[in-house]
C-alpha cells in the first residue's frame, strides 16, 4: 500500500491532537484535584485546561512560535553589533560611544563616562 503526503500529515495532526488532549486532562486531573480544596475555586472543564495551556504558553514563552510561523522571528542568533563591539579597541569603542547619540538630547554624552570607566577598570584587572 502506497503511503501519500495527505495521510503522513493527518498522522501527525492525530498525534497532535492526541498530545494536547493529554496535557490537557493532566492540567484538568491536578486542577480539579488541588485547587478547589486549597484555593476554593470552581472545578474545570477539558476545554478550560486547554486553554489554561495556551494562557500559560502565551505568558512564559511569549508568542515565539506565532512569530517563527508569521515570518517574524529572528533567523540568525547572532548579534552584528555585539560582535562588532568586541571586535574594537577600548580607543575604538571610545570613539564610538564620543561619536555617538542616543535619543534627541543626546544623552550618551553621559553614558561615555561610566563606559569608559568600565572599560578602564577592566583592563586594570
Amino acid at each position: 500500500m502506497k503511503k501519500t503526503v495527505f495521510g503522513h500529515w493527518l498522522k501527525h495532526l492525530f498525534g497532535i491532537i492526541i498530545a494536547l488532549s493529554a496535557f490537557s486532562a493532566v492540567v484538568m486531573l491536578l486542577w480539579n484535584a488541588l485547587l478547589p480544596s486549597i484555593f476554593g475555586v470552581a472545578a474545570i472543564n477539558l476545554w478550560q485546561a486547554l486553554g489554561l495551556l495556551v494562557l500559560a504558553r502565551i505568558f512564559f514563552s511569549g508568542m515565539g512560535g506565532f512569530k517563527r510561523f508569521m515570518g517574524m522571528g529572528m533567523h540568525n542568533h547572532h548579534n552584528p553589533m555585539r560582535e562588532k563591539w568586541l571586535k574594537m579597541t577600548p580607543e575604538e569603542r571610545k570613539e564610538f560611544v564620543k561619536n555617538r547619540h542616543f535619543g534627541p538630547r543626546g544623552f550618551g554624552r553621559d553614558f561615555e563616562h561610566e563606559f569608559c570607566k568600565q572599560d578602564e577598570s577592566e583592563k586594570q584587572d
